[in-house]
Order: structure tokens, then C-alpha cells, then sequence
């Protein structure tokens, strides 16, 4: 059974991940990539979405001669010969790709229909080592998004590390306006010349009102980082509100790869904090990772090995609490303990429903905890670590979780 707490905070994902057995779907087009043909050859535009990263690049450097007819070809339907005939010419086609959940590439024409086998071997043929160049790239991301569920604690900061760094307001003020200058022959009109002055008048004043809004919300901002400054300097040390606020806002700068719920209450001399972490189930890690297969433009899933998968799910749940145990340490000087526990939901046979099952209960000081090398944490494996503290856990070999009783907040 856990212990009350006090405060809870549900931590929203940052890198997201899709877990589903069924695969990971990329859908590239108007939110990922698309080829252009044209008289300078083939070129690719491509982007991940959500990220910001976008790239355009030449496919080929010259079109191949083609084999039918000249002559443009209209209509929803462009046999493979028309569409050579189109790149002799220089006329240009859109191009949408579209990735399945099992690593296929469907080619579609920019009026979304599908393009037959012969037109993507056209394309295969043009744009083949680029293709495979960017799909590889993705592959890594996916797997490097795959193996940073067991990396989680490379990312954890030095427990000196505790001061706010004050964010400066990184918003530029709006440009002056360029006023208007009459001409000689405004003052012979002087109507256009008041409509000049107006016309100055008015984007003097727009000008202003913007400006206005722009120190309002500089203002705010210097504001809520001197209170934040403050809050992490001074109030940190005694205040439980100013303590729980920190972590919140720490916990909420990490990029959890999913929604993580923690619980957490601090002792009544605020030197001891007890933390309880929902911790995802097995069965919602990934069980598969993605490869290029040689001369071949797709993307390939190969099934996780059950070891591979459990090293995974064991390095992940105790980087979790690698993670928090870093986030307390670094943000709270004050506390000089913490006990961080994991749960997980798991079926109960007895009652047919589900009930928390503890995989792990670990006691650290803040002694303890500076004792890790933080310059090295690539070589810092998080079971490891955990089990160097004051640890309840029943693991097997094999990395089997049997109940435990967690660590409780005297």
C-alpha cells in the first residue's frame, strides 16, 4: 500500500514515441517530404515534423533521356513512359511519399493518386541514392528515440548544478516606422498633404501601441524571472510552496519520452522527500526497431530479442528514477534525503481487477549522490546505480519484477 501524499504532478511527454506493437507510422508529404522534377534534374524536400528540421537536395544531376513520345501528358493517370518523357522535357511533377507501418514506400501524385509499380521505378531510378541517404538518417532517429528510453539518465545535471540561470527576453522590439516625406508638389495639394500626415500619424501611433505591448510583456517576464531567481536562491531553503513549485517546473523541463505521474510529499523538517513514480508496463515498451535493408529503398522492423527488450524496460524504469533523484538533488538543497519508488498497474488474480505492483524503493543522501561521476554518465549504467543506495527490489537474472514494500515517510 502507498503512503498519502501531498502534492502530485503529471509530467506531459516531450519526445514522443509511438509504443504500439503495431509499428511506428511516418507519413511523409505536405507534413514530411516530397520530390519535385524539373529542368535541373530531381530534388527532394523533406521535413520531421514537430521538429524543425527540413532539408531540399538535388536527386540526380541529369534526367534520362526518355523512351516515349514527347509531349506533355495531362490526366489523374502518367504511364512510366509519359513520365520519362515528362523529365526530358523539364516539366515538373509533385510528389508525395507515404511510409507504412511495416517500412513500405507508397508513391502518390500530387492530386493524391496512387502511382502505379512502372511510375515508382521511374522515380527509384532518378532520385534511388538520396532516398535511401534520407531514409536511412530517419531509421536513426527512430531508433535513437528507441534507445533513449534506456538512456534517460545521461541527461541528469551535477547536484552543484542548483542555481537559476535568469532567462533574458529574447523578443525584439518592433521596428520604428520610416515617416513619409511630402514632395514640393504636396504643398501645392494640400489635401495629399494631409493625407501624408495622416497616413504618419497613424503608423506613428500603431507603432507606439506596439511598442507599449512589447515592454508589458518584457516587464512580465523580467518580473517572473527575478521571482523565479528569488524562489531558487533564497525560498527554496525553507518554504515547502517554494520547494514544490521548483520541482514541478524542473520535472517539467525534462522531455519524458510519456506521461509520467509522480507523487511526492516532503518530510515535516523538510530534509526528507518521499517520491512515488507510475511507471509504464512492459508491455507498452517498443519490441521492435527499424533497419535499411541493402539496395533497397524502405524501411524494415526486426523484432526486439527478449533480452533486449527486458535490458530495455530495466534501464528504463531505474533512469526514471535516476532522472528525479538528479532533479531533487540539483533543485532542492535542502533536502538531504530522498526515498523514490516505482510502481507499476499489473493484474490482480484475486480480485480480477488491477492494483499497484512496487518494482523498486531506493533511500539516497544527498552524500551519496555526489559521489557519482556526472562528467561520465554514458559509462554509468542506472541498475547499477541504483542498487550502490539503500535498495528494495526483487529482480531476477533474467530482469522479472516480484513485489516489494516501498520505503515510507517517517
Amino acid at each position: 500500500m502507498s503512503f498519502r501524499f501531498q502534492r502530485r504532478i503529471t509530467l506531459a511527454p516531450g519526445i514522443r514515441l509511438n509504443l504500439s506493437k503495431r509499428g511506428l507510422g511516418l507519413s511523409v508529404g505536405p507534413r514530411g517530404a516530397s520530390l519535385s522534377m524539373g529542368p535541373s534534374g530531381v530534388h527532394g524536400h523533406a521535413g520531421i515534423p514537430g521538429t524543425g528540421l527540413a532539408y531540399r537536395q538535388k536527386l540526380n544531376t541529369k534526367a534520362r533521356p526518355a523512351s516515349a513520345r514527347s509531349g506533355t501528358v495531362s490526366g489523374r493517370s502518367r504511364p512510366a513512359a509519359a513520365l520519362e518523357a515528362l523529365l526530358a522535357q523539364g516539366e515538373s511533377l509533385s510528389v508525395r511519399l507515404k511510409i507504412d507501418a511495416e517500412g513500405g514506400i507508397h508513391y502518390i501524385h500530387g492530386d493524391n493518386t496512387p502511382m502505379s509499380d512502372d511510375e515508382a521505378r521511374v522515380l527509384r531510378r532518378h532520385a534511388r541514392e538520396s532516398l535511401r541517404e534520407q531514409l536511412e538518417r530517419h531509421c536513426e532517429r527512430l531508433n535513437a528515440d528507441l534507445d533513449r528510453l534506456g538512456q534517460l539518465h545521461e541527461e541528469t545535471p551535477h547536484p552543484r548544478k542548483n542555481g537559476y540561470t535568469t532567462q533574458e527576453f529574447t523578443q525584439a522590439p518592433p521596428p520604428h516606422p520610416q515617416q513619409q516625406q511630402p514632395d514640393w508638389w504636396h504643398f501645392l495639394w494640400p489635401p495629399a498633404k494631409r493625407h501624408l500626415e495622416e497616413e504618419n500619424r497613424r503608423s506613428l501611433a500603431a507603432f507606439n501601441e506596439a511598442y507599449r505591448g512589447w515592454e508589458s510583456r518584457k516587464s512580465e517576464h523580467d518580473a517572473m524571472e527575478f521571482t523565479r531567481h528569488q524562489r531558487e536562491s533564497e525560498e527554496v531553503w525553507h518554504d515547502l510552496d517554494a520547494m514544490e513549485q521548483t520541482l514541478r517546473e524542473r520535472l517539467e523541463e525534462i522531455d519524458w519520452p510519456r506521461e509520467t505521474v509522480i507523487d511526492f510529499d516532503l518530510g515535516s523538517d523538510i530534509s526528507t522527500i518521499a517520491v512515488d513514480i507510475d511507471l509504464p508496463g512492459e508491455e507498452e515498451m517498443p519490441d521492435r526497431y527499424w533497419t535499411m535493408p541493402a539496395k533497397q529503398v524502405k524501411l524494415t522492423l526486426r523484432e526486439l530479442s527478449d533480452t533486449r527488450q527486458r535490458k530495455l524496460y530495466r534501464d528504463h524504469v531505474h533512469g526514471i528514477a535516476f532522472r528525479v533523484l538528479g532533479a531533487i538533488f540539483a533543485r532542492l538543497p535542502a533536502v538531504q534525503e530522498a526515498r523514490v519508488s516505482g510502481y507499476r498497474q499489473v493484474n490482480d488474480p484475486a480480485t480480477g481487477g488491477e492494483r499497484d505492483q512496487y518494482l523498486y524503493s531506493v533511500k539516497v543522501t544527498r552524500e551519496q549522490w555526489g559521489k557519482i561521476h556526472f562528467d561520465q554518465l554514458d559509462q554509468v549504467d542506472p541498475v547499477a546505480a541504483m542498487e550502490a543506495f539503500t535498495l528494495r527490489r526483487h529482480m531476477t537474472k533474467t530482469g522479472i519484477f516480484r513485489d516489494i514494500e516501498p520505503f515510507k515517510l517517517v
